[in-house]
């Protein structure tokens, strides 16, 4: 969950887990300050409320089996902290991702993820190095977090939802990679797109 940019790059990952790796949309969720209008047109002041971070965890449901990244280039950003502090209530677990050392919402989570970027070329312009490097580091928790619970088979994406030309085919070329290893597996422990398409 984040607030403008942070918030943009935190819905887009989420939004990749379900082609990518077959999950429901329930449980890789992203949330942006104002909403999913704050995507494309900035909803300014929302950043700001503490109490907007816990109604926005409070309406999906938060759970203590659920995991909460609060991410926030400036590293203080209101609504994550009061995210942090709801999930934490819950005793959901926490981390925390900012673009600088000693950030105040690291106080709020369990787990901190502090990147020092340095000055923006652009001043204030947290969508340049703070976006890059949260995007990296996000595509690395979202990737070991499919790799932990079965979502890939060594390098190849065995859930990829083939739901267009593009992935069938590349559906297609995991299979006939990895056939004489999947042979020799019983059929109920392949895994769901295998089934599929066997």
């Amino acid at each position: 969950m984040g607030a403008g940019t942070s918030g943009r790059l935190g819905v887009l990952d989420a939004a990749e887990c379900v082609p990518t790796f077959g999950t429901e949309p329930e449980m890789v969720q992203g949330l942006i300050a104002g909403g999913m209008a704050a995507m494309t047109v900035a909803v300014e002041g929302a950043e700001d409320s503490a109490a907007l971070g816990q109604e926005d965890l409070v309406a999906i449901n938060l759970t203590a089996n659920d995991t909460v990244v609060g991410i926030a280039a400036s590293g203080r950003t209101p609504y994550v902290i009061g995210g942090l502090d709801y999930a934490k209530q819950v005793g959901a677990a926490t981390v925390s991702l900012a673009c600088n050392f000693d950030a105040a919402i690291s106080q709020h989570a369990a787990i901190n993820i502090e990147v020092e970027v340095g000055a923006e070329i652009l001043t204030g312009s947290t969508r340049l190095k703070s976006g890059t490097a949260q995007k990296l580091i996000l595509n690395m928790l979202s990737t070991a977090s499919m790799i932990g619970i079965g979502k890939v088979y060594k390098n190849l994406m065995v859930d990829v939802k083939p739901t267009n030309e593009k992935l069938v085919e590349r559906a297609k070329r995991i299979i006939m990679l990895q056939r004489t290893v999947l042979t020799t597996l019983p059929h109920n422990n392949l895994p769901p797109l295998m089934k599929m398409l066997n």
